[in-house]
């Protein structure tokens, strides 16, 4: 058993035993809360520990020009995924553009190190086996933290196995410390390109839950095809939560009525309405995840 189909294995397992937990509904659509802070800490222990001091490593030590090939060949390798899931979807079109992607930047591209694909216009989609079925109506189900793999879903977290059945990366034929060499550069390569985030997650008020907002936002936007609400009011991590709620959203305080004021002065109320209450996610710099 390979590498990823180890880990993918592990997500299967851990995704039929939340099923079984008995933890008690927090935050709603996060019902195994006590166990994912749990792993969270866990994967967030080993990231400090290993992945990011060799992620950031990798991005100052090595040329950009390197990275770049090494993204570019990774992300050529996940085609057959990306082209099995157009068709499932019934997109026929853009299995067709990703078909064409593939060929031009594995021929003119020397193996997908170089990405002529992009200079020509031809874009790059991304499908897997979990927004497959979420296309065709399965429910994300309950948010999971999967050990060593991050945020994932009851839906999405043994789509990963599925996956796996049609990734590059696993179905080559290459020896066992090979296979070893390109899961390690894939976890390193996927790091770095983090790191800008890091600053935001830090300074968010619960990095957990910024984490997991922002990924279930992300998520339904990716399956969605883009077609979501942008009207609907998103919960802010970020926010203090011992702001007051009335003041969230408005602008201004309300200004009060002028005091009479003796002739030779200005009203005393005349620049009150240049007061506001300012919300905490104002306040603290910092972007969305994704």
């Amino acid at each position: 058993m390979t590498l990823l189909n180890r880990a993918a294995a592990g997500a299967l397992s851990l995704a039929l035993l939340a099923g079984c937990a008995t933890t008690g509904a927090r935050t709603p659509g996060d019902p195994f809360e006590r166990v994912n802070r749990a792993t969270w800490r866990f994967n967030d222990a080993v990231d400090r520990a290993v992945v990011k001091p060799v992620a950031k490593g990798y991005r100052r030590f090595v040329p950009g020009v390197v990275q770049t090939g090494i993204d570019n060949f990774l992300e050529n390798l996940e085609f057959p995924t990306t082209f099995v899931n157009d068709l499932l979807q019934l997109k026929i079109k853009d299995s067709l553009i990703d078909l064409g992607r593939f060929a031009v930047n594995t021929t003119l591209g020397l193996g997908g190190i170089l990405d002529p694909a992009s200079r020509f216009g031809i874009p790059k989609n991304e499908e897997d086996f979990g927004q497959t079925l979420g296309r065709w109506g399965v429910p994300s189900g309950p948010y999971l933290v999967v050990p060593l793999l991050g945020p994932s879903s009851l839906r999405d977290a043994p789509s990963i196995f599925v996956d796996a059945q049609t990734d590059l990366r696993v179905q080559l034929d290459l020896k066992s410390e090979e296979q070893w060499a390109l899961a390690g550069l894939t976890v390193v390569n996927g790091r770095a390109q983090l790191l800008s985030l890091d600053e935001s997650i830090a300074k968010a008020f619960d990095p957990y839950a910024f984490v997991r907002n922002a990924w279930l936002q992300r998520r339904e936007y990716k399956v969605k095809d883009g077609a979501v609400a942008d009207d609907i009011p998103l919960e802010d991590p970020l926010e203090d939560p011992l702001e007051d709620p009335a003041a969230e959203g408005s602008p201004e305080t309300e200004a009060p009525p002028p005091e009479e004021a003796p002739p030779d002065q200005p009203p005393s109320g005349a620049s009150t309405s240049e007061t506001s209450l300012m919300p905490a996610s104002d306040v603290i710099s910092g972007g969305r995840l994704l």
